[in-house]
């Protein structure tokens, strides 16, 4: 009887999993089609995002680029002096330097500014206006850097330069200014350009989350006398602070990631000693001399702090904010 009472016991759970077998199955087969689809785009991901992570054994051989791929198997280990002598090239400590100090500048006024330019976008009552404005600022974000790049150091030239014109016709300044041949305004130049760039495309997030704010909150607002900005201020930011709090663990994560074909593009050898961050120098080192161990090291312990801080900034926001990533 107590055998019997176990097996009734066990036909429900029994059930249960024959149920999502057959479920698992049914929709496997009504939705064959959709799932092809996406074998092409998992076979790339596979491709060229796992299969070359072989490659990271470099990062700990004394690998010569004449033995081919089966050099990176049959090379002798010399554990991490790739690493120990990335630290002692007397270009490491500018490069951080100049990869850390452009993107917590650049940070600094460019997620602000975004923000600021989606609150005042989502002010605005005339949609022709509006339309007209997005699509303005949109643009730039669809052109290449190398003409949106080339389009800069045209309008930067000391000779004929239109913003050096307009500068020495203002009296701003005495003589034209080489923006891009002096190492202290490379800094300026990028954050700059970036942020005109990108400004309009980093808005679509905080519109996009903007208009997911019940609509209700704003009329009771209304209702109880608050003008436009206390709006802004006490519905609007509060039903955007998850996004800019994303944006932020973003930004913190990749504070050694640099847009390497803007640097690349506006990069030259008046400015180098400003505008040498990790991934021109990754590119340099390992394309251009052939030093595929010691580029591969860097760019290895470029993920692993990227992944400290990506997981530090994330647990610093869940307590302050109470919202993160995962």
């Amino acid at each position: 009887m107590m055998a019997q009472r176990a097996y009734d016991k066990q036909l429900p759970s029994a059930r249960t999993k024959t149920s999502k077998s057959f479920k698992l199955g049914h929709d496997f087969r009504t939705q064959l089609e959709l799932k092809t689809m996406l074998w092409p785009a998992i076979f790339l991901v596979v491709l060229f995002d796992f299969v070359p992570m072989y490659g990271l054994l470099m990062a700990f051989k004394d690998y010569d680029p004449l033995t081919g791929v089966k050099g990176i198997f049959t090379s002798e280990w010399n554990n991490f002096e790739n690493f120990t002598g990335i630290f002692q090239n007397f270009q490491f400590w500018p490069m951080v330097r100049n990869t850390i100090g452009i993107n917590i500048l650049g940070s600094m006024i460019g997620i602000p500014a975004t923000l600021a330019f989606a609150l005042l976008l989502n002010e605005i009552q005339h949609p022709k206006f509006k339309s007209f404005i997005q699509t303005i600022t949109y643009m730039p974000h669809f052109l290449s850097w190398v003409i949106f790049g080339g389009l800069f150091i045209t309008l930067l030239n000391p000779n004929g330069g239109l913003v050096n014109y307009i500068l020495v016709n203002l009296g701003l300044v005495d003589e034209a200014v080489h923006f891009l041949g002096d190492p202290k305004y490379f800094w300026g130049v990028a954050i700059v350009t970036n942020l005109l760039k990108e400004l309009g495309w980093g808005a679509i997030l905080y519109l996009a989350a903007i208009a997911g704010i019940d609509q209700s909150l704003y009329e009771a607002a209304a209702i109880d006398g608050a003008g436009r900005f206390k709006r802004i201020w006490h519905v609007t930011i509060p039903g955007i602070l998850p996004t800019f709090m994303i944006l932020v663990i973003f930004a913190v994560s990749g504070i050694l990631n640099n847009n390497f074909t803007q640097i690349y593009v506006l990069q030259n050898t008046l400015n180098l000693p400003a505008s040498q961050v990790i991934d021109t120098y990754v590119y340099t080192t390992g394309l251009k001399d052939f030093q595929f161990a010691a580029a591969t090291a860097i760019g290895m312990m470029k993920s692993v702090f990227a992944l400290v801080l990506l997981f530090g900034a994330n647990t610093l926001s869940k307590k302050l904010t109470k919202s993160g990533l995962f």
